[in-house]
């Protein structure tokens, strides 16, 4: 989700909520404590220069627990982002810690934002020697009812 589709969204809302894929919400009286500009600068395993650039929020508990971010607040907080820091409409990411600090993809299904878990991939998978998936077939579809040639006595193994 791109931070304009965030601010759209929060336009909407009269709560925001926060859920982890596996159905677990984010406290209801989490603070988001930071918005920011995260670029990374590497070098795949294969040699390639690349940059990722994401806007961050990073989200909190605390044991104020009648503190409730309202959708207004996030978008002011948001906005502030934007003038103070220039950041850019770029895919969002959310740092999150649960037994540890995650990093998660963000989505929305019409109610709730989802923290959407992600993955790490090889970017060079042919210059790092990665054999290619191997397409499975079942055995059965492989008799294609022709008797073979070849007997256990015949020989020609």
């Amino acid at each position: 989700m791109k931070l304009s589709e965030i601010k759209e969204i929060l336009l909407t809302l009269d709560n925001v909520e926060f859920q982890l894929e596996n159905g677990a919400f984010v406290p209801e009286h989490f603070h988001v404590t930071e918005v920011g500009t995260v670029t990374k600068n590497f070098i795949d395993c294969g040699g390639t220069i690349r940059q990722e650039k994401v806007v961050n929020f990073q989200l909190w508990n605390a044991d104020d627990f009648e503190h409730r971010l309202k959708p207004g607040k996030l978008l002011n907080i948001i906005k502030l982002s934007e003038e103070k820091l220039g950041i850019e409409d770029d895919e969002i990411e959310v740092e999150y810690q649960n037994i540890t600090i995650g990093k998660y993809d963000l989505d929305f299904n019409g109610k709730t934002f989802i923290l959407k878990s992600k993955t790490t991939a090889c970017l060079a998978e042919d210059a790092c020697g990665i054999p290619s998936e191997k397409q499975k077939v079942k055995l059965a579809d492989l008799s294609s009812g022709k008797v073979s040639c070849c007997t256990p006595e015949s020989g020609c193994c």
